[in-house]
């Protein structure tokens, strides 16, 4: 029987407009921006809000153990977690063009002691029962060149995901496109993560919706989260007073 062989990746190309470099997948959609002058900022307004998990982590520990993150994108949530965070991350991404684009147009450093980049598939490092337990943090970013749907968006996923999370781990996923369904994808990830674990912000202008999944943690209050978005804004510049505004318990129908 003959092999099959591998899906064709689509080929990477980069465009730039006022001062902003942005990251395609062979369509118009942006896959991920970079603002040239100010490179280790995070450009789109639903890739800030994918750092969300920072008003469920205490003050103490919110920069505290390993961050994932499952597709690239131009590499925005990577270098944050690794240099403005300062903590240890290790990124998964499928198309080795998209790493090699991110090294050489959107100031992606090389791997070290605290940062690797992994060329495989997401599905195969969750199921991974040696990754277990070892991420505090993970951000799920999965998209096809058109933007469509999640690629990956299935309950055995999700429990992948939970899995990979220790006790007090976070997770956000980027829920966007035309065949997608929130209404779907939250009731797969409740059955691993649970109704009451999970929270969502309000849709972007452009219909991202950035859900937050726990796994461990006891959610804190409104007050809470005002003094945590206080000081992420005031220690990263990330607009999280705004956050807390928009966040809510997710409820099933």
């Amino acid at each position: 029987m003959p092999r099959k062989s591998a899906p064709q990746l689509p080929p990477v190309t980069v465009s730039e407009l006022d001062g902003v470099r942005m990251l395609h997948l062979g369509t118009p959609w942006v896959q991920g921006a970079m603002r040239v002058k100010k490179p280790d900022e995070i450009e789109l307004e639903y890739v800030q809000r994918m750092m969300a998990w920072m008003l469920f982590r205490p003050a103490e520990a919110l920069t505290h153990g390993h961050a994932l993150q499952f597709g690239l994108g131009a590499a925005a949530i990577t270098k944050f977690c690794r240099r403005k965070l300062k903590m240890r991350t290790t990124a998964v991404e499928l198309n080795p063009e998209v790493i090699a684009a991110c090294r050489s147009m959107f100031r992606l450093p090389e791997d070290d002691t605290k940062l690797s980049v992994v060329q495989g598939d997401a599905a195969a490092y969750a199921a991974d029962p040696a990754h277990a337990g070892r991420a505090m943090v993970l951000c799920v970013d999965l998209y096809d060149h058109e933007a469509a749907s999640p690629v990956l968006d299935s309950a055995a996923f999700y429990a992948d995901c939970h899995r990979l999370l220790g006790e007090g781990g976070v997770m956000t996923v980027n829920l966007f496109g035309r065949d997608a369904s929130f209404e779907r994808s939250v009731a797969l990830m409740a059955e691993s993560f649970g109704e009451q674990s999970l929270w969502s912000l309000r849709p972007t202008r452009e219909g991202n919706t950035v859900v937050v999944g726990l796994k461990g943690v006891e959610a804190p209050t409104r007050a809470v989260m005002a003094e945590r978005a206080e000081r992420v804004e005031e220690r990263f510049g990330l607009p999280a007073r705004k956050w807390v505004r928009m966040i809510r318990k997710v409820k099933l129908e």
